[in-house]
Parts: structure tokens; sequence; C-alpha cells
């Protein structure tokens, strides 16, 4: 069993930024991928960034490449979404998310095991 809390959330205007944070019960070395994605209204989950267990590959959906960074802290069993230059488009939901099982579909939120209970982020225009 894997407990994730997000934090970090919040409004914000369009190009600012903001810092998610994602703590699990279970120490990170032992999951092999996390993951953030996010859900607006009326929109299904979509998949954001994810990050390897040793950190060392990370992945971006097309919408956030070169505004968004994923990294982990396993000292502190967390990872981060680092998220710069937002946009109205990107006000959702945003969920942590760990896969156990190392899947290569690290997009697919089928591919994951444990989701925290999301954080809400806002831009306003």
């Amino acid at each position: 069993q894997v407990q994730l809390v997000e934090s970090g959330g919040g409004l914000v205007q369009a190009g600012g930024s903001l810092r998610l944070s994602c703590a699990a019960s279970r120490r990170t070395f032992s999951i092999n991928r996390m993951g953030w994605f996010r859900q607006a209204p009326g929109k299904e989950r979509e998949f954001v960034a994810a990050i390897s267990r040793s950190g060392g590959i990370t992945y971006y959906a097309d919408s956030v490449k070169g505004r968004f960074t994923i990294s982990r802290d396993k000292a502190k069993n967390t990872v981060f979404l680092q998220m710069n230059s937002l946009k109205p488009e990107d006000t959702a939901v945003y969920y942590c998310a760990v896969d156990l099982g190392g899947g290569s579909r690290y997009y697919l939120p089928t591919e994951y095991d444990y989701w925290g209970q999301g954080t809400q982020v806002t831009v306003s225009s």
C-alpha cells in the first residue's frame, strides 16, 4: 500500500509559477515510476509528466514541455512538479501517481497503481 499526499496547488495569474509536491508513504526507491496527471472539468484525466526510479529519465506531455519540470527527492520520498509560464488552459486538478510495475506506457492512467487525492491549480487570465 502506498499513500500519496499532494500539496502546492492554488490560484495564480497567467505567466506565474507554482510548485507541486507529492509525498509518498513508501520509500520511493521501491517505486518504479512516479507521475503527474491532471483533469479539467468535463475532460478525461491526462498525462502531464513522469520520472523514472533513478530520476534520470523524465517524460512530458507536449503541452507542458519546456514549462514544467518533474523531479524527485529519494531521501524525502517526494516528487515535485515545477510549473512555470502557466496558462489558463493548465487549470485542472493535478494528481500524483505511482507505478510499481514499470510498464512502457507511462502516459496511461491505467499503468499507475496508486493515486493521491488531487490538488487544484487555477490559472487566471
